[in-house]
C-alpha cells in the first residue's frame, strides 16, 4: 500500500518557500534523519539552503551528487549502514524519475529511504511549465506513504507521518521508502541579508556497526530429535546462527545473512543438498528459514520438496513477500519455532559438518590448482580478507562467496547486498553510502558489468568526503553468470551462433585503469590469487579499485569440476543414524 496525502498543515497565512523548507528540515531531523544526499536543482533550492543551515549547525551530514540515480543509491547505502532513515533531495521533472530503481530496491528490502522531491506550485502544473510533470504517486506501490505538500503550507504533519511510515511505526507495515513532494513558489533563495550561521564545529557522532553474535538457551531434551536444517537467507541476522547452535542443527547461511559463522555453519552447503536428498540415507526432514533466500536453485528446490515442511521465522512484518504467497509456515514466537524445528542429534549435525569439511576441502583443492584468479577464488579471498563492512554485488560475486567463502568461528565483517530486487543498479553508489554511513573501512566485490553500470557513482565533487572504500572488480570482459545458466548450454550447442555472447555475455573492452584515472581513483590490476591476496592485505585508504583480470571462457567447466570434486569427497562421509 502507498497511501497518499495532501500533507499541508493549516497555518495563519502562506509560508515563504525558505520558511516552509526550514520547518520541513527541522521535522526530518527531529524524526531521526542524519544524512541527506542532495542533487543540484533550482526548484529544490529552498530545501538545499535549509539543509546547508542545518549542516553548518552540525545537525545533519550533507552529500552532494550530480546524478540523481547515484544519489538515490547513496542514500540507500547510508540508511543500510546507519540503521536510520536517510533522505535524498531532487529538483522536479526527470530528476525524480531517476530515483525509481533505488526506491524499488528500498521497497523490497524494507529500507527507510526518504524521497524529497521538489515541485512547481499548483498553478503551474498542467500548463507546460518547464520541468513540470505529475510527481505525486510516481513511485506507486513502491512507497509506504506519499504526500503532496502545497506551496506555502506547513509541511510538518506530512513529514512526521512519512517518517513514521518509513521506520515501520505503523502496525503490520514494514519499514520502507516514502515520498514527500514539496511544492515551492518564487522566491526560492534566501532574503537579502540572510546568511549561513557560523560553523558550530559539532559533528554527528555514531558508533560504527560491528558484526553481531547472539546466544540462545540450549534446546531442552523434551524437544523431539529431527533432521532439520536452518537456512539463513539475506538479512537473517545472527539469531539464525544462535538458533542453529542452540538446537544442534546444521546452518546453511548465505553471505548476506550475517549468520555465516560459528561451529554449525556449512560453507558449500548448496552443493551438498543432493547428498541429503529424498533418496539418501539421511534425508532432510524439516527446514527452518530465517530471512530471504535468494541465491541458488538447489535451495529453491529444497523449499519446494514434497513432504519437507518448512517454517519462516517472522517476528515482524517483512517487505519481500505478500502474506499467503509462500509455502512456509510463518511463526512469530521463538517457542513455536523451537517446537517446529526440534533438536538435532549429534549424528545428524556431525554428518553435515563432516560433509561440509570434505566439500570445503574439495573446493579449495580445485581452486588452488591454478595460480590464475577465477570468480570462485576471488569470492573466497574477498570473504576471507574483508573487515569492517563488506558489500557483495549481485550476479556472480555474491554467489562466488556463497560457494567458496569458508565460514569463520566469529563474524569478521558486517555484510550488505542489494537483494531486495537483486539488480546490479547502483552498486558502487550504495557501497559509498555504506562506507560513509558505517564510518569504517569497506570492501565491495562486483563484476565488471555491474561496475560499468554505475561508473558515474565514482564521481565525487571537489570537497566531498572520500570514504575508505576498496572496490574489487572481477573483470572477465562481460557477463559470466549467463554462461552458468541454461544460456551456457545454448552457447555450447552453437545453435544460435554468436547471439548468446552478444546478447547475454555483452562483451566489452573498457580500460578500467583509464576510467579510474578519469575519476581520480587509485587502480591496481592483478590476475593471480597471490596478487589479489597481497592487494587485499594492504590497508584501505580513501577509494581504490583492485581490478582482477580473468577469463570467463572456462567458468562453466570449472563449476563442473567443483561439483564432481565435491561429490567424490562426500561420497564416503558416514551416514547419520
Amino acid at each position: 500500500m502507498s497511501p497518499s496525502d495532501s500533507g499541508g498543515q493549516d497555518t495563519a497565512g502562506p509560508l515563504g518557500s525558505l520558511e516552509a523548507a526550514r520547518l520541513a528540515v527541522t521535522a526530518l531531523l527531529d524524526a531521526g534523519v542524519r544524512h541527506v544526499v542532495v542533487a543540484p536543482g533550482s526548484r529544490s533550492a529552498p530545501m538545499a539552503y535549509a539543509l546547508a543551515e542545518a549542516d553548518a549547525a552540525g545537525r545533519v551530514e550533507l552529500l552532494v551528487r550530480i546524478d540523481e540515480r547515484s544519489a538515490g543509491f547513496t542514500a540507500l547505502g547510508l540508511a543500510l549502514a546507519s540503521r536510520a532513515p536517510a533522505a535524498v533531495l531532487t529538483t522536479s521533472g526527470t530528476a525524480v524519475g531517476n530515483l525509481l530503481p533505488a526506491v524499488m530496491e528500498a521497497n523490497h528490502a524494507a529500507v527507510p529511504l526518504v524521497v524529497l522531491s521538489a515541485d512547481r506550485p499548483e498553478e503551474l502544473r498542467g500548463t507546460g511549465a518547464n520541468q513540470t510533470t505529475f510527481q505525486l504517486d510516481l513511485f506507486g506501490e513502491h512507497v509506504r506513504f506519499a504526500a503532496d505538500i502545497p506551496a506555502g503550507s506547513d509541511p510538518r504533519r506530512a513529514v512526521e507521518t512519512a517518517l513514521s511510515a518509513a521506520t515501520g511505526a505503523f502496525q503490520d507495515s514494514p519499514p520502507g521508502p516514502v515520498q514527500l513532494n514539496l511544492a515551492f513558489r518564487d522566491p526560492l533563495v534566501p532574503a537579502p541579508g540572510e546568511r549561513l550561521p557560523p560553523e558550530s564545529g559539532r559533528r554527528i557522532y555514531r558508533l560504527p556497526p560491528v558484526p553481531e553474535t547472539l546466544d540462545l538457551p540450549v534446546a531442552g531434551a523434551g524437544l523431539p530429535e529431527r533432521r532439520t536444517v536452518v537456512l539463513a537467507g539475506h538479512d537473517a541476522g545472527p539469531v539464525a546462527e544462535a538458533f542453529a547452535r542452540a538446537h544442534g542443527l546444521p546452518l546453511l547461511a548465505e553471505p548476506s545473512s550475517n549468520a555465516r559463522f560459528g561451529p554449525n555453519a556449512v560453507g558449500p552447503y548448496r552443493v551438498l543438498l543432493e547428498h541429503f536428498g529424498p533418496d539418501s540415507a539421511q534425508p532432510i526432514e524439516r527446514v527452518v528459514l530465517f530471512g530471504r533466500p535468494t541465491l541458488s536453485r538447489p535451495v529453491s528446490a529444497l523449499l519446494a520438496r514434497a513432504g519437507v515442511p518448512s517454517a519462516l521465522y517472522q517476528p515482524v512484518p517483512v517487505a519481500w513477500y505478500e502474506p499467503g504467497r509462500r509455502t512456509e509456515l510463518p511463526l512469530e514466537s521463538p517457542a513455536d519455532l523451537a517446537d517446529f524445528a526440534g533438536r538435532g542429534s549429534a549424528a545428524w549435525l556431525d554428518a553435515w559438518l563432516l560433509a561440509g569439511a570434505a566439500a570445503q576441502h574439495a573446493v579449495d583443492q580445485v581452486l588452488g590448482g591454478s595460480a590464475a584468479a577465477t570468480g570462485p577464488s576471488v569470492g573466497a579471498l574477498v570473504w576471507k580478507h574483508a573487515r569492517g563492512q563488506l558489500v557483495l554485488g549481485s550476479s556472480n560475486g555474491i554467489r562466488d562467496a556463497d560457494l567458496a567463502g569458508a565460514p569463520a568461528p566469529e563474524p569478521r565483517a558486517t555484510v550488505f547486498a542489494n537483494r531486495g530486487l537483486a539488480g546490479i543498479d547502483g552498486t558502487t553508489s550504495t557501497a559509498i553510502g555504506i562506507a560513509r554511513g558505517g564510518q569504517q573501512e569497506t570492501t565491495v566485490l562486483m563484476g565488471d558489468v555491474t561496475f560499468l553500470h554505475d561508473a558515474g557513482g565514482l564521481l565525487l565533487g571537489s570537497g566531498e568526503t572520500e570514504p575508505p572504500l576498496r572496490i574489487v572488480v572481477l573483470n572477465d570482459a562481460g557477463g559470466a553468470i549467463f554462461g552458468l545458466l541454461e544460456h551456457g548450454a545454448v552457447q555450447e550447442s552453437g545453435a544460435y551462433g554468436d547471439a548468446v555472447e552478444r546478447l547475454f555475455g555483452t562483451p566489452h573492452n573498457v580500460d578500467i585503469a583509464a576510467l579510474a584515472a578519469a575519476y581520480g581513483v587509485g587502480h591496481h590490476a592483478v590476475s593471480t590469487t597471490a596478487g589479489l591476496a597481497e592487494a587485499l592485505s594492504a590497508p584501505i585508504e580513501g577509494r581504490s579499485i583492485v581490478e582482477v583480470r580473468t577469463d570467463r571462457a572456462g567458468l562453466r567447466v570449472l563449476h563442473g569440476r567443483i561439483r564432481a570434486a565435491v561429490a567424490a569427497a562426500v561420497a564416503g562421509v558416514p551416514a547419520a543414524d
